[in-house]
């Protein structure tokens, strides 16, 4: 595309050292996981407006002005739409360059934020998961193997059913963390500056017991990654995803490891009746109107009141 700037009477001129300072303070006291999802998406943005780096995509939206930077930034969110990626990507993708942006006008760089709306998305419109049945299997699976992958992916797989984690923050898990005498483990949430401390149910007390017998004592990461290109470091977020969908595979179930908390967060609503409030902590969500989603995908509400319409309606007499 043609990134060749536009005069402006709000433009600026942005130097090298600004912009770069600009992106180290964006993705400064983050979240590794975070700055890793940050960092992907102002590469993307990069790699659109034909910028070698982050510093030079950076610099160059600034220096553009209110006007002529508004019009970059919806020619990307058009070309996000075009690539069919899904709503909630493109969002993710527009919302790093306002923050972007936003903190550049905090840091006296620029007078003028980014407008740009949103897609309009429709999030959680699968919540079920594999459900029950679909974790026992993938139970079923490893109850076969005995071996350390095996053992790993037990307590990975109770922890994203059992306690509903992400799987950013199973692999985000230090030794530390876990605590098998008092039965809590440490969790630091989405979006979250401090880690909560959560209880940990027996089943899932014994199988990470089983797998820290055979990883052993050494400081670190809870999970570590046994493939031959990263063997012995931290298992990654994509990592534990790869592991779980080629369990799935030999477990004959489509599954994802987010799918596991979908299932388990519907299962806990079944359990207790619909109480938002009791389910809304253990998933720790913050907006319980999430949840409410997650309610009416298990009941099929519109399906129960399509039916009592319907058995009001009297066949006609012939």
């Amino acid at each position: 595309m043609n990134t060749e700037i536009v005069p402006a009477a709000d433009t600026a001129l942005i130097s090298d050292t600004d912009a770069a300072r600009l992106v180290e303070a964006f993705l400064s006291g983050r979240s590794p996981t975070t700055i890793l999802a940050y960092r992907k998406d102002l590469e993307t943005f990069a790699a659109f407006a034909g910028q070698r780096s982050l510093d030079d995509a950076a610099g160059l939206l600034l220096a553009r002005g209110h006007g002529a930077a508004n019009a970059l930034a919806l020619s990307y969110r058009t070309h996000l739409i075009e690539r069919k990626l899904a709503a909630a990507t493109v969002n993710r993708r527009l919302a790093a360059l306002r923050s972007l942006v936003k903190l550049a006008r905090t840091l006296g760089l620029v007078s003028w934020t980014l407008e740009v709306a949103n897609v309009k998305s429709e999030p959680y419109r699968d919540t079920r998961g594999p459900g029950r049945h679909g974790f026992l299997l993938l139970l079923d699976e490893l109850a076969e193997r005995d071996d350390a992958k095996g053992k790993r992916d037990l307590a990975a797989l109770r922890l994203l059913y059992d306690l509903a984690l992400r799987r950013s923050e199973v692999v985000g898990l230090d030794l530390e963390d876990v605590d098998l005498d008092e039965g809590t483990v440490l969790v630091l949430g989405k979006g979250r500056a401090e880690k909560a401390r959560l209880t940990l149910p027996a089943k899932t007390r014994l199988a990470l017991r089983g797998w820290l017998a055979v990883r052993g004592g050494e400081p670190g990461a809870l999970f570590v990654n046994f493939d031959r290109a990263g063997k012995g470091r931290r298992l990654t977020a994509s990592g534990l995803y790869k592991a779980v969908r080629r369990l799935g595979e030999r477990a004959g179930v489509r599954v994802r490891p987010h799918g596991l908390r979908h299932s388990a967060i519907t299962e806990a609503l079944d359990l207790t009746h619909g109480d938002l409030r009791s389910v809304q902590r253990f998933s720790r969500h913050r907006d319980v109107r999430v949840l409410e989603t997650y309610d009416d995908n298990r009941r099929d509400l519109a399906g129960e009141v399509a039916s009592l319409v319907a058995e009001r309606v009297s066949p006609p007499a012939y």
